[in-house]
Parts: C-alpha cells; structure tokens; sequence
C-alpha cells in the first residue's frame, strides 16, 4: 500500500492559522486523473489531495481539518465565483467576478497519470481587466505530519521534498517563502493574458521539463479519446460527465475506488464516516453494466479485467474491497485532525473483510454484460466459472449485504445472486448454463418462501418485512419473471413506505422519521428510475430520474447521501456508485424497456 503502514501512529497536526473553512460539500468540484484526485472550492483552494496515489496519506487535508492546500484564486475578496467542465472532461475552468474583473482559472490533474508522479496543471486568465491573483503553497505530506524543506529556486523552478515526496512547482518564480515549506505571491497578469503554474509531486527528484503548453495538449487529446458521445441519451450532458467521473476515479489497474475522500460524514457527529479511496468489487460491476448498457468502451474492459484478476486470486474468499493496486485494506485507524465539520476522521475500512453475497451477483450479471458485447475473454470465463461456484456454495448462508451491517440473510443478496446467474446463462455461451438457471430457480424459490410476505411483496430479510429500496435493482435485472406480481408491489410498498419529496431512503430505522438517522440515498433514487423502466412505468421511471439527478451542486457532482430538508450533500464525494447509476439510468430510459 502507499498509505501509512498500519500500526504507524500519526503526530498531532493541527491546520495553520490562514487555512480556508471548508464548504458545504455541494460546493467543491473535483479533479482526477485515474490515480489520485483533488477537491477545489469557490476560492481557488485545493483543500484535498492524497499523493502519490488514492489511498497514500494526503497532502492537502484542510477539508478534513489538516494543514496543507493549494490556493490560487483573486486577490479580491469582493467576488462571486462560478465554473463549469469542459464536455466530457474532468478539465476544470473556475470564474471570478470581482468589481471590475472578470477572471478565470482553468485546471486539471495532467493525464495520462504516472502512478508514482502528479502533475497539478493550473492556468489564470485575465478574462476582463487586470486579474490580481493571490497563490499560497503549501504542501504538508503525512495529513499534515510533515512540512518540506530544502525550498529553494533554480531557473524558475522551485523545488522541495519531505515526508518521501518531492515537488516542483513552474510559474510562480517571483513567489516568496513564508513559513517552513510555504510559498505565496501576489501575482498580476494583464488584461486577455494567461499564466500558467504547474506544480509536480511525486516520490523522486525529477528533472525533466515541465512544459505547461505540452502538458496540456496531452491532457486534451487524452479526454478527448476517453469519454464517448452521450448525445442519444437522456440528459446527454449528465451522462457523459457521469462517464468522465467514473473515468477519473479509475486506476491504469482498471480499479475504481468509490469516492476521492474519507471522513467526509453521512450524518453530523454520528460517528457515521468512512474511509471510500478504495475499490469495492459491487462498485466496479456498477459501473461496468452501466458502460456496458451504452456500448464496449474500454472501462468496460478496465472493470472485467480487474474483477477478473481479483476473483482468480481470491475464489470464493473475495473480499468486497481491495486498494487500487489488488491489496488488502487496511483495518480502521483515527487520524488526530479535527475533521470535516460534524465528522471524525479514519482510514482504512473493516468492510474490507466482510462477506457480501450479492457482489457475486453482480460479477456474474457484469461477465453477461461483457459476453454479450463479446468482451468476455479465457480469463473471464474462468473467473465465471468460480463466482457460480462461489454462489452455490454460499447463498444459504448468511452475509453482511449492500450496506455492510450485520450478518443476516438479506432477501435483496440472494436476488441479486439470481439476476447474475439468470443474465450469465442466458448470454454466455457455456454447456453449464442449463445448470446455472437450475441454480437460480433454487435460491429463488426459497427466498420466496422465507422472504415474500403474505401481501406479495419483498420483504427486508427474512426476519424482517420491512421495506428495502435496494430489492428494486435485481427487480429491475430480471431476476422475477415478467408477470411476477411481487415487482410491482415491492416498489409501490417501497415508495410508499421510503420516499420523501421525489427522494428515496433505503431503509426504515425503527420508528424513527424519515431524514432522522440518515439522509435520502441518490443511488436508491436512480435504482427505483431503472425498476420503474423495467415495469413499463415510463412516467414514474423519467419522474424519479429527473428529481434524483437533480440533488447536486454547480458542478455536477453527487455524494452517497442527500439532506432532502437542507437540500445538502452527505458523505464522501464524489461517489462513484451514484454517477454509475445515473449513467445507466441515462442509457436506459433512451431505449426500450426491457431492453
């Protein structure tokens, strides 16, 4: 791993006087080139970032209370600030409006990534007027542990190193040092001029050029060949900066971890925050249905070929997360920060070690999707062969589910574990199939008569006729057959039971009201859009789509978690998971139901 080692205690660190306060989360946008990823706030400051990669510590930590950030935004505190994605890219392009300026900030993570090196490309331009720019530096390795030394100038170049990393930074030749390892300026760039920073961490000395001009055609071309055209789909620009999300969050690995951030809180100081810079199995087979719903682009091939490789190591001992690079996650350990307002701060994740049957549905309803794309090579067989292994092994036995609780045998695993094995034979070409839908008829029929209430619809878990808004994705993959009443009535029982102003929760907590414990979950939302296609309910299925898509800030990005009441996001951002649905959602309802 790149993170710190378990057992490596981290020193008390505490954020420097000038550091920004942190924004409501609907605020940020984010920059990711597949290996590492950044958050920027209205001021021009980058407040998150983990180097040399997800699950490294991080070197900007202000948003979770640490030292460390990268500022360059107007020295004008009087402004309002705004920004927007350049299509199908996770370019960045931050505004000001000051009193008589108008400046921009164009900046993105220089891609294709270097797993062992960064490079953070920012360029300001004078839109209207001369731009007055403030920049702060200041890189703190370690959450903060660490400050660099040795800063010094050569050639216009600064360069420092600490904490195992080194940085150079190109652009900023009249900056002045501040306090050990900071750099600031007040920078003016004249009126319809640019100028450009670029700024390198990595884990050795470097040498070569930092060319911004040559940096930045490479990142250009690089997004340009990396997101495909969304324009048939419903809300087109949604879908492809979905795309560009899930893209950024994807490793050379073909890892996708759930979020860029830990510790960011689902509910205030509920000790509910959770450390997501890793790949979850359920999370990949997300995304690569969604992809595959629109065609065999390669981050189909990215998540297959990860699944794959994890799943021929592991058998039926796969753990539902790994880090990027196929390693195990680290158990839970407590930063000594002050965290994102309402949260406590960790790393690493005990769901690591769980059992979660329903991620082996998913693979297998992911191999079929490959399969019928003809994406499905000797490895992804094999590796199909070991999930339908694993399956009948395993279904009767309990497990901790989609939301990683306790163990217990939850009716929406075992029909997950029957859409994947129905999808798989039905589109992949294996003498077994006849034995995979036997299988199916199996699980389904005695998780019909554990788990089907006597009013016909889907209950919790077996011990528990409850409403679950998760039952509504396997209902949605054809787990049931299509005259099967029990679909229809499980999601008018959930939306009756789990839904608050065109929002939906995923489950009941006793008595408590909706919104109490927790917030509405986006990808719930998105879920009871696909259930709602997949019944031929067109109106219900566009009504939750629109409203559920809706429940984000101006830069397009969705959290796990919505406060329906505050019209906030919760939870770490941005969360995989809930663009992969949206996504699919998209691909969807543009084609016919069913389909």
């Amino acid at each position: 791993m790149n993170g710190t080692p378990p057992g490596r205690p981290y020193g008390p660190v505490s954020p420097a006087a000038d550091v920004s306060s942190p924004w409501t989360l609907r605020e940020y946008a984010f920059l990711g080139d597949g290996e590492r990823g950044a958050l920027v706030g209205p001021r021009g400051e980058i407040v998150w970032l983990c180097a040399p990669r997800w699950n490294s510590d991080a070197v900007f930590s202000t948003l979770i209370g640490g030292p460390g950030e990268y500022l360059l935004g107007p020295a004008d505190h009087w402004n309002v600030w705004g920004g927007s994605y350049e299509e199908g890219s996770l370019i960045h392009v931050g505004r000001w409006i000051t009193g008589d300026t108008v400046i921009e900030c164009r900046e993105a993570l220089a891609a294709p990534a270097d797993p062992d090196r960064l490079i953070l490309l920012r360029r300001i331009r004078a839109v209207r007027g001369d731009a007055g720019v403030r920049l702060r530096l200041d890189v703190r390795p370690g959450f903060g542990a660490h400050t660099m030394t040795g800063l010094r100038q050569e050639g216009g170049t600064w360069s420092a190193h600490g904490g195992g990393l080194h940085l150079r930074l190109v652009g900023a030749a009249g900056a002045t040092p501040r306090r050990p390892g900071v750099l600031e300026a007040r920078l003016t760039v004249a009126a319809g001029e640019a100028r450009d920073l670029v700024l390198e961490i990595g884990t050795g000395a470097r040498t070569g050029e930092l060319d911004p001009e040559r940096l930045w055609q490479a990142t250009e071309r690089y997004w340009a060949g990396a997101v495909p055209d969304c324009s048939e789909l419903a809300a087109p620009r949604d879908a492809r900066h979905a795309y560009a999300i899930l893209r950024g969050l994807t490793s050379a690995s073909g890892a996708m971890v759930a979020a860029a951030t830990t510790s960011l809180p689902e509910r205030a100081n509920t000790a509910r925050n959770y450390d997501y810079r890793f790949a979850w199995i359920r999370d990949q087979c997300y995304a690569g249905l969604a992809v595959a719903a629109h065609g065999p682009h390669p981050l189909l091939d990215a998540g297959v070929g990860f699944v794959t490789e994890r799943l021929l190591a592991d058998g039926g001992h796969l753990r539902p997360a790994y880090t990027v690079e196929g390693d195990t996650v680290a158990e839970e350990t407590s930063l000594p920060l002050p965290g994102y307002p309402g949260g406590t701060d960790r790393v690493g994740n005990r769901a690591g070690r769980q059992f979660q049957l329903d991620s082996f549905g998913e693979i297998l309803q992911l191999y079929a999707a490959a399969a019928r794309l003809d994406r499905l090579d000797t490895d992804g067989r094999r590796a199909l062969g070991v999930a339908v292994e694993a399956v009948a092994r395993d279904w009767p036995r309990p497990d901790a589910g989609l939301w990683e609780l306790e163990n217990h045998w939850w009716t929406h695993s075992r029909l997950c574990a029957v859409a994947g094995l129905r999808a798989a034979a039905r589109e992949v070409r294996d003498p077994a199939a006849r034995d995979w839908d036997d299988l199916a008829d199996t699980i389904l029929r005695e998780t019909r008569r554990r788990c089907l209430t006597r009013q016909g619809h889907w209950s919790r878990a077996e011990d528990d006729e409850g409403p679950e808004a998760a039952l509504l994705l396997p209902l949605a993959r054809g787990c049931l057959p299509p005259d099967d009443p029990s679909g229809p009535l499980t999601r008018r029982f959930v939306e009756a039971r789990l839904s608050e102003d065109g929002y939906l929760y995923r489950f009941g907590h006793g008595d408590q009201p909706l919104g109490e414990a927790e917030g509405a979950f986006l990808l719930c939302g998105f879920m009871m859009a696909l259930a709602a296609h997949h019944q031929r309910d067109a109106v219900s299925a566009f009504r939750w789509f629109e409203r559920t898509r809706a429940a984000c800030g101006p830069p397009g990005l969705f959290a796990e978690e919505y406060d329906v009441r505050q019209r906030q996001l919760r939870g770490n951002l941005p969360q995989a998971f809930v663009h992969a649905q949206l996504l699919e959602a998209a691909v969807r309802l543009s084609g016919d139901p069913g389909a």
